[in-house]
């Protein structure tokens, strides 16, 4: 062991001695680390602090690099640009100031980077270019010269005479390279981006003071007068007293202004930027048509084309002039490149002709018609049943019907066909009877007659639009006369006669009207869906109902003129029957006025009709008022008779429907038929003049002709009134019941 253990314990020691000699190697390694990786890492901060700044020096100096390259673009530019527009080198000063100016943009893009003298130099490039333009703009001016006329007068053909357009000549291939090129002018302003500006307002000239006074005015026709370097486009007048120019001559006037202006100034190329930057070469004509072409193609329409619609069938086969100069103006025009694509707005209205038509003679109609209602009603003409409107001479019926009748009449019987010969209705039967109808509403039936036979002449869509202008007349009138002529219907009771006339015979016209066309119309109305029928009650109605309220209106004041006659009482007292009797006399008076305003103007059975109702009205009235009466004295029974006598023998006399006498009488005589309580008043007549007998043989026991027209209550009442209280008098008032 002890051998063993002094092996042991010198190998022991070593190794101790090892481990501290490698704990003291592994501290100063450690040490030796941390003193490198803190000098390393102190190093590396340093080093990218010195590249950080480095990176930013360099991007400064390049920064400053390029805005001083920009300002010396910016400053060569502007050099340039002097340079050239001394030697009038418009296209090379125009690109400088484009390029100074995409410079400056781009200067002043630089965000924190900004100088005080971008500003100025803003200002300077802002004077140069208004300096440029004007300088071009005193060359425009020399290319093109109005001479206007003064800004007071107004619109005429003597003011338009005035207007001049001087345009200057292009130079020769010589002179072009010697002096100064139209195109270089016009491309300095494209490149500035003032063409469209100058352009504008030179079509804005033009329109105004050469292509529209030309559309206006049929008397001014365009000339030019060439000079040594110039060519006056100016106006002649010739033919005044021309309302509308045609089509033709329009276009050609148009497009001679047109081909100068190509000629002398507008067929000159320039470079044109598009939105997508890239440039396209376009003409000046181009430019200037897309401007004006709206404007001009909307004049000539408005002014020209609607102007030139026909307004009959028999001209629409003419307008085929028309479109092919539409179609010929349009196509000098793209030859002249002021037009491109295939059709116009133009040319489509001229080519819708038949649409065109179809509108204008629909909107005449309902103007004339619409004319014709407003005018004055009492102006009147005779209808008789001898007379009709001037109708359209229509076709003969098929020959196939023809044949089919006299088919039919070989297979029937003899003896059945003589039968329908044997009795006829009268060829008045169904006619108008006489009366009086405005002059104005047969000059209406006249034109719905003619616009319906223009539909028989006409394509389907016309025809349909001419049949529905047709009902559109009815329906105005049903809307527009009662209301326009409302005052006067109300006041006035022969026009409130003669409108009733005046609806009766439109009523009348148009329960046939449809029948007569319906297969003279195009396919697509011949089931039945030409027809006026549906408007024949309303038009009834409307007469009926106006002349009803005149009615009601004299009603009215026939009862108020007999309520002053003091309800026929006391008629001893001289008063009292002066009251009654001026009641009476102004009551017939009302009725002859009545009876001679509508004379010759209702048909007979009407004014009859009408005349016994209102008579009728104010027997009534008396004869309610008379029975009435608690007391009536001998006196006051032969005074109410006399009163009574006056109405009985001047009452016949207002029925007066003809102009001749002799052929009223009929009427007269006929007056019970008309006046239902006539016979009324006549028995009332014998009561105030009856003795009580003879009351009641005229009662007969309830079968009299006093029980046909009193109720018992009514003539005891009488009886009552007329006789004192007596043993006779309860007597006859037994007998009555």
């Amino acid at each position: 062991i002890t051998s063993k253990y002094s092996e042991f314990l010198p190998s022991a020691r070593s190794a101790e001695e090892l481990v501290a000699q490698v704990d003291g190697l592994s501290g100063s390694i450690e040490l030796l680390r941390a003193g490198i990786e803190e000098q390393v890492q102190r190093d590396l901060n340093v080093a990218v602090a010195e590249f950080t700044e480095l990176k930013q020096q360099l991007e400064r100096d390049t920064l400053v690099l390029s805005i001083l390259k920009k300002l010396q673009e910016f400053d060569t530019a502007m050099k340039e640009y002097n340079t050239a527009l001394l030697e009038k080198k418009y296209v090379v000063a125009a690109q400088q100031l484009e390029k100074a100016r995409s410079s400056l943009k781009m200067l002043e893009s630089r965000k924190g980077f900004e100088l005080k003298i971008l500003k100025a130099l803003g200002t300077e490039l802002t004077v140069q270019t208004q300096n440029m333009l004007y300088h071009l703009g005193e060359e425009w001016q020399k290319l093109a010269v109005w001479k206007l006329p003064p800004s007071k007068e107004s619109s005429s053909p003597e003011s338009a005479m005035h207007s001049e357009l001087h345009l200057c000549t292009l130079p020769s291939k010589e002179e072009e390279i010697a002096g100064l090129p139209v195109a270089s002018v016009l491309q300095a302003f494209a490149i500035l981006g003032e063409l469209r500006t100058k352009l504008k307002s030179f079509g804005q000239l033009l329109l105004k003071y050469i292509l529209k006074p030309l559309i206006s005015y049929p008397s001014l026709q365009p000339f030019t007068e060439e000079l040594s370097d110039v060519v006056i486009l100016r106006f002649k007048c010739e033919k005044p007293d021309l309302d509308h120019s045609s089509p033709v001559e329009v276009f050609d006037k148009i497009k001679f202004v047109l081909e100068v202006l190509h000629k002398y100034l507008l067929n000159v190329p320039v470079e044109q930027r598009v939105e997508d930057k890239k440039e396209c070469r376009v003409t000046l004509a181009e430019l200037l048509g897309d401007m004006i072409w709206e404007e001009l193609s909307d004049c000539l329409i408005q002014n020209c084309l609607v102007n030139s619609i026909p307004t009959n069938n028999s001209k629409l086969e003419q307008y085929i002039e028309v479109i092919k100069s539409t179609e010929e103006f349009e196509k000098a025009l793209k030859n002249m490149q002021f037009l491109k694509g295939d059709m116009t707005d133009l040319l489509k209205y001229a080519r819708n002709v038949n649409s065109h038509f179809a509108n204008k003679k629909c909107q005449d109609v309902i103007v004339a018609a619409r004319n014709l209602m407003t005018s004055e009603i009492h102006n009147t003409v005779k209808i008789t049943p001898d007379s009709c409107v001037a109708l359209p001479k229509l076709p003969d019926p098929g020959s196939g019907d023809h044949l089919n009748m006299q088919k039919t009449s070989k297979q029937l019987p003899k003896e059945i066909v003589n039968l329908e010969n044997e009795t006829r209705l009268s060829q008045y039967t169904f006619s108008l009877p006489t009366c009086r109808i405005s002059s104005s509403v047969e000059k209406l039936m006249e034109l719905a007659y003619q616009t319906l036979l223009e539909a028989t002449g006409s394509t389907d869509q016309c025809c349909i639009q001419l049949f529905y202008s047709v009902r559109n007349i009815f329906q105005l009138f049903y809307d527009v006369v009662p209301t326009y002529h409302r005052e006067n219907l109300q006041k006035l009771p022969q026009l409130a006669a003669i409108h009733h006339n005046n609806c009766m015979y439109i009523a009348h016209h148009l329960l046939t009207m449809g029948h007569q066309f319906q297969y003279r119309l195009t396919n697509i109305m011949c089931g039945g869906a030409a027809t006026f029928v549906d408007l024949v009650p309303g038009f009834r109605r409307l007469g009926m109902e106006c002349f009803l309220a005149q009615m009601r209106v004299q009603k009215g004041e026939i009862l108020e003129r007999l309520s002053s006659a003091r309800n026929f009482s006391n008629m001893d007292d001289e008063e009292n029957y002066s009251a009654a009797n001026k009641a009476i006399r102004q009551v017939l008076h009302q009725l002859k006025r009545l009876g001679k305003v509508w004379q010759d103007v209702l048909p007979v059975n009407v004014y009859c009709k009408a005349m016994g109702t209102l008579l009728n009205t104010a027997l009534s009235e008396i004869v309610t008022r008379i029975a009435a009466l608690e007391d009536i004295s001998a006196e006051d029974a032969d005074r109410l008779y006399s009163l009574c006598r006056i109405m009985v023998e001047e009452g016949p006399q207002v029925f007066t429907p003809l102009p001749e006498e002799d052929k009223n009488k009929k009427y007269q005589e006929e007056v019970p038929v008309y006046v239902k309580k006539w016979m009324t008043f006549k028995e009332l007549m014998i009561i105030l003049q009856a003795n009580l007998q003879e009351i009641v043989d005229q009662w007969a026991d309830g079968k009299g002709p006093l029980a046909a027209e009193f109720s018992p209550a009514e003539v005891k009442s009488l009886i009552r009134a007329l006789f004192q209280n007596t043993e006779r008098r309860a007597a006859a008032l037994a007998k009555i019941k």
